[in-house]
């Protein structure tokens, strides 16, 4: 604009000036013997592409029974896969247990529950934040899970799926990496107490996708919020490497209020994934740090490449529970035997093999 004003005068001066010396007005003499060339305009700059994204989720994990005892040491409780872990840009697992000392036992037939250190344990191995959206967070009734809620606060430790009321329940954690906004929310699927584990306005609870209004909502919400939206699940049938037709009605629900990715554990065996359209779904993780025997000791760490709001690379990254309780990477024979109970897992998802 300024470049516009200057050249103005000085088509004025040059015409008067030609006047005075004899010359036609409106016919000035340019001296360059030229029409001036027009102002250049710098060309506007691309928007820089997203950044790539490398996401890791794992499935259950707590810190009882053989496991408990890892938490002597907090820095080394989930041995060498920490390295797979915290080379991650973004971590999550399920935290499958209430924090707490207090508490009275609900009337179900498994009850776990661990010290605050667990959260310095998931710290060490660099997972970011846990769901604590499962069918263990009450196991020691409202004061364990307030309890759970209040020490995550104090050791600055992110959870997410339960709340002191419904909107706290149901909000999403909200985090920034590498200038992208994600939000994640964790919901619960499992029928064993929902009704009475299900927060109000006034009561602490579990986000359940039983209320879906509530839940798909909530998925709105974070949409309205953030780039990358991730809904961490706990649901399935135990034992059964298959999906259930809950699960695959609950998946695209969140795939059409906005979900880029749906994923989850609780079925204490591996299930495996695909897309519905453009949402990555991964209906199981298995187990990951484990207190003891269970359906399968088959484990791993899924790893996710995104770019914008696109899964873009998807690896599962085949492990075992061993004798500790830990998750440990195989190879080798053991290794193509996860890989092949994964194909056949595929066969009743009902998922794309790739986004459309």
């Amino acid at each position: 604009m300024r470049r516009g004003r200057a050249r103005a005068v000085v088509l004025l001066v040059a015409a008067l000036t030609a006047g005075c010396a004899g010359e036609p007005a409106g016919e000035p003499r340019w001296r360059s013997g030229s029409t001036p060339a027009a102002p250049s305009i710098a060309p506007t700059a691309s928007p820089a592409p997203p950044a790539d994204l490398t996401l890791a989720f794992a499935g259950d994990v707590h810190f009882t029974g053989r496991t408990l005892a890892l938490l002597d040491r907090p820095e080394t409780a989930f041995g060498k896969i920490r390295s797979t872990l915290s080379d991650a840009d973004l971590t999550i697992v399920n935290l499958e247990t209430a924090v707490t000392g207090r508490g009275t036992p609900e009337p179900k037939r498994f009850h776990f529950r661990a010290p605050d250190s667990a959260y310095a344990a998931l710290r060490a191995a660099g997972v970011d934040a846990a769901s604590v959206a499962n069918n263990h967070a009450l196991d020691y009734g409202r004061v364990g899970l307030l309890d759970t809620l209040d020490s995550a606060a104090s050791a600055e430790y992110p959870i997410f799926g339960a709340g002191r009321d419904i909107d706290e329940a149901y909000a999403p954690w909200l985090t920034e990496v590498k200038g992208v906004r994600i939000a994640v929310l964790g919901m619960s699927q499992v029928g064993e107490l929902s009704a009475q584990w299900k927060p109000t306005a006034t009561r602490p609870g579990v986000a359940m996708a039983f209320d879906a209004a509530r839940a798909t909502a909530a998925v709105k919400a974070a949409r309205a919020k953030a780039d990358l939206v991730i809904v961490f699940m706990h649901w399935g049938v135990e034992g059964s490497s298959c999906p259930s037709g809950q699960m695959k009605t609950f998946a695209q629900r969140m795939s059409t209020a906005g979900a880029d990715i749906v994923l989850g554990t609780h079925a204490h065996t591996l299930l495996t994934d695909g897309w519905l359209g453009s949402t990555y779904v991964h209906y199981g993780l298995g187990n990951f740090l484990w207190y003891g025997n269970s359906h399968s000791t088959d484990s791993g760490v899924l790893k996710l490449t995104v770019r914008g709001r696109k899964v873009v690379s998807n690896t599962f990254l085949p492990a075992t529970v061993s004798g500790t309780g830990q998750p440990v990477l195989v190879s080798g024979a053991a290794k193509k035997t996860i890989e092949n109970k994964l194909r056949t897992a595929a066969r009743c998802t009902g998922l794309a093999s790739r986004p459309s």
